[in-house]
């Protein structure tokens, strides 16, 4: 089958969609509204193809348009974009199939693939199976400020995509074909009708619910669904089944517990998250327990299973009812905690092994009892949730920033008469914090006068003293320069009374900070009490948005790869086991490359079959939605982790070192002239961009900057990689590299940089990760904001990026021998090129209504809906954006 024949399918699925939105706008609206988005939407596609005469048409229309049709409009575009994005979602789950049903190659990042390798490179069936075992890959779910869908649309969503896949099957009639289109135009109506944005900002309660939706609908299911194709596949090639407690994935979230500089976010509505994931999980596993109730009628059982339930005709429903029952009570129990009740019913269920015992209890007799395969359904899928969703569905992550834990022990320091211990130097730091750890009696004052702040700091580790450990994940520390930034977070945990103390992350981010973890950590492991607290377990918190913010996406992504091989190496040496904590984002500039490449990517060592990895809100529906593609995203991880783990990568060739060093420093010196030593840059980021829209308008839970003086030093990452997407300029993903770039090849070093390109995971990885910005960059729409928003006297600098964006692409086509950007991906290339005649009317109706909106300093609330509209929906049509 020819590349153009297996994608048929996806393109008739699109075009089927925007015909029934065309008859929804039609039947809906009105058939006026219709024909003028069909004429927007030809103006657009014939100056994509070439006819520029039509730019001006195109903005004529839209600039004219009827206050009453601006929403619609931003609408029916934006409706098309999420359209195809529920389309080519469903088409992954039907190429994986194809792969599947035809066995005419293996699919790549699948056990299938990777096995022949492996035996390659003579690595035996035992090694692979026990690596296999030991696999531990904690996805870390986190919030997106424009990706809070509701959830009534995400079942619609759903829906929508579950009659794409029915319409796969070849032998319906045509009154079921006809039954299918109607559902489907049913669900398209209804999501028309329905409010697609929120109207108040979103709570962190909000960001959070959304979160376990995503599990509800897919990963409850999708988990043990992939480890029975997992088992299967062990079976056939390893010829050993996988063990019961076979549990590679666990879930966190930072939904909730992420307070770095969000207000919203306090210790009230962290416990409040923490009871409704355990009321999720309540009300998911009472399901289960209800399923397995009703399927497990049988009459013969062990001995010692009778021992409980005595001559009962129906054994496992007699010992599984009161477990059904008590779990439908936790439910009412989680209701009252939540609204500050008393409890007076029957005793919860709070503990995995309340449920553990007595399912292993049942899958033992089963197979005793010659019902293996009965044993092995539905049961061993409940037994497989639980080990990786345990009665918490998550494990909630707490985040702050270094400077909150300094004040609030230094407000403690001085209440006892030490000083102000923010004054000490660090050595004095280290000896009071170790000192505190070490002793028994009490540091913190009953009655402690302080500020609003460190009372909120106190009161969130009080907060975690009533948790029980399972529910909560890593205490994670922002902004952590120095050992004792650590100590601080640990004597805090201590002095609140936590019994089971949670594992204490230093989340490196800024470039300064990378460059100095090997000699943070190796201070902390040089302390012999903080080396048995640890009990040779050392995770570390990867940051990749503010390394690339404070000096380009090259430097960064350089620094970050020293870093991990740093700190392993330093683990090494000290006989502890490392955990690498991710925090990518969906953007390039916020280490937003595929699951896949970005693990083996690492350098050699730094995975060794353990891995935690941040998926951000926009890119949890894509990698998690529908159920097949979170059945593929998870095996791609397993793969990923495994190859990672046991297939030995070469040490990058000193030359090549050199190389990324070298860029490394002159993309930096390029990146920060233009930041911070052009007078133009601020005003034509301020102006050219939507950054001043996207701080007011109501996307996230958290404020766009860390305070709200300074300029764009205090701009969080999200916002500062957004605004630059939204106009298609894309500045982070690329600024600087292209002078490093450039520079490289003026000294004739081309044929290294192909080598590099060629040879090492890394460099491939960082290139691929250009090609897909530059991709989805457009210097055509950026002049467009340019012209219409920029101050005239910073027009100048927009022409420069706009001629050193022409200039990088050039540079990468180079760089990897391609044609064409994407050469290698035609699939997300020609997806590119379909969005874009339903992108450009949107970046057209933002610029207008930023324009009209500046002018007027106000708008309407039409003209803010509108506006918000244009904003999801260009983030809908660029995936990951921010």
């Amino acid at each position: 089958m020819s590349e153009l024949d297996a994608h048929a399918p996806l393109r008739q699925d699109v075009r089927l969609l925007g015909q029934l939105l065309g008859q929804t706008l039609q039947e809906q609206e009105s058939p006026v509204l219709l024909e003028l988005v069909e004429d927007i939407r030809k103006l657009a596609k014939d100056a994509r193809a070439g006819h520029e005469d039509q730019y001006p048409k195109l903005f004529e229309k839209l600039s004219k348009l009827e206050p009453e049709l601006l929403v619609p409009v931003a609408r029916a575009f934006s409706h098309f974009l999420n359209l195809a994005n529920l389309a080519e979602q469903y088409h992954r789950v039907r190429r994986r199939r194809e792969y599947q049903q035809t066995q005419r190659k293996n699919q790549r990042a699948t056990m299938s693939e990777l096995y022949p390798r492996l035996q390659r490179d003579n690595i035996d069936t035992d090694t692979i199976f026990e690596t296999l075992n030991t696999l531990s890959i904690d996805l870390v779910l986190t919030a997106h400020p424009t990706e809070v869908t509701r959830r009534t649309l995400i079942q619609k969503y759903d829906d929508i995509t579950q009659s794409l896949e029915t319409l796969d099957t070849v032998n319906l009639t045509d009154i079921e074909r006809n039954r299918v289109i109607e559902n489907l135009k049913r669900n398209i109506v209804s999501a028309w009708n329905t409010d697609e944005i929120r109207q108040q900002r979103p709570t962190p309660v909000d960001e959070a619910r959304w979160g376990f939706v995503t599990i509800e609908q897919t990963l409850w299911s999708a988990v043990p669904e992939y480890m029975r194709e997992l088992n299967h596949w062990c079976e056939e090639n390893l010829q050993r089944s996988l063990p019961m407690d076979f549990a590679p994935f666990t879930f966190s979230s930072w939904m909730g517990g992420d307070r770095d500089g969000n207000p919203n976010v306090t210790a009230v509505v962290t416990e409040e998250v923490l009871l409704l994931a355990r009321w999720m999980a309540a009300d998911l596993l009472n399901r289960d327990f209800e399923n397995l109730y009703t399927k497990l009628s049988v009459t013969h059982c062990s001995d010692e299973l009778r021992q409980w339930v005595g001559d009962h005709p129906e054994p496992y429903r007699a010992y599984l009812k009161p477990l059904r029952d008590r779990l439908f009570n936790t439910k009412s129990y989680l209701n009252a905690q939540l609204n500050k009740m008393e409890w007076y019913g029957d005793t919860p269920i709070l503990t995995i092994d309340e449920l553990m015992k007595p399912l292993k209890l049942c899958h033992q007799s089963l197979t005793e009892c010659g019902m293996k395969e009965v044993a092995n359904g539905d049961l061993l899928d409940t037994i497989r949730r639980l080990n990786s969703f345990g009665v918490t569905l998550l494990r909630l992550d707490v985040r702050q920033e270094s400077s909150r834990h300094m004040d609030a022990i230094a407000t403690i320091t001085q209440a006892i008469g030490m000083g102000d211990y923010s004054q000490w130097d660090e050595e004095q730091k280290q000896r009071f914090l170790i000192s505190e750890l070490t002793s028994d009696r009490p540091l913190i004052p009953k009655f402690l006068k302080c500020s609003d702040e460190v009372q909120e700091v106190l009161d969130t580790f009080n907060m975690l003293t009533r948790q029980s450990i399972d529910a909560l994940g890593a205490y994670v520390i922002s902004m952590a320069h120095l050992p004792s930034d650590v100590l601080a977070v640990i004597l805090l945990q201590k002095e609140a009374g936590m019994k089971s103390l949670m594992r204490v992350v230093p989340l490196f981010e800024t470039l300064e900070d990378l460059q100095n973890a090997e000699a943070t950590l190796k201070c902390l492991l040089d302390i012999d009490w903080y080396r048995e607290h640890i009990q040779g377990q050392q995770e570390i918190m990867i940051g990749y948005s503010d390394s690339a913010k404070d000096a380009g996406f090259l430097a960064a992504a350089w620094v970050q790869y020293q870093a991990q091989e740093q700190l392993t190496r330093l683990c090494k040496q000290y006989g502890v086991q490392l955990t690498l904590f991710h925090g990518r984002g969906g953007s390039t500039s916020r280490g937003g490359a595929p699951s896949h490449e970005a693990i083996l990517s690492q350098p050699p060592g730094a995975v060794n079959g353990r891995i935690r990895i941040t998926e951000q809100g926009e890119v949890i529906r894509a990698k998690f939605t529908p159920f097949g593609v979170a059945i593929r995203t998870l095996q791609r991880y397993v793969a990923a982790t495994l190859e990672a783990t046991l297939i030995d990568r070469p040490q990058p060739d000193e030359q090549w070192r050199n190389m990324m060093t070298s860029l490394s420093e002159n993309g930096t010196q390029s990146y920060r002239d233009m930041l911070r030593g052009d007078p133009r840059f601020l005003s034509y980021f301020h102006h050219a961009t939507p950054e001043q829209e996207l701080q007011r308008l109501p996307l996230g839970s958290r404020p766009a900057k860390r305070r709200q003086s300074g300029g764009i030093e205090t701009l969080r990452a999200i916002p500062w990689v957004f605004a630059w997407t939204q106009m298609r300029l894309m500045l982070p993903g690329w600024l600087g590299a292209d002078v490093a770039f450039q520079k490289a090849l003026q000294q004739g070093k081309g044929d290294l940089l192909h080598e590099m390109y060629e040879r090492w995971p890394f460099f491939r990885m960082v290139m691929g990760m250009l090609e897909m910005v530059l991709a989805k960059s457009d210097a055509q729409i950026a002049a467009y904001y340019e012209r219409r928003l920029a101050q005239p006297e910073d027009r100048s600098l927009g022409q420069e990026l706009q001629s050193r964006l022409a200039e990088m692409i050039d540079l990468v086509k180079n760089i990897t021998d391609h044609s064409v950007l994407l050469q290698n991906n035609s699939v997300i290339r020609r997806s590119i090129e379909v969005r874009n005649p339903y992108l450009d009317p949107l970046h057209m109706l933002q610029v207008e209504l930023m324009r009209s909106a500046r002018l007027k300093q106000q708008e309407t609330p039409d003209e803010t809906r509108a506006l918000m509209i244009t904003v999801a929906g260009i983030a809908a049509g660029m995936r990951n954006t921010g």
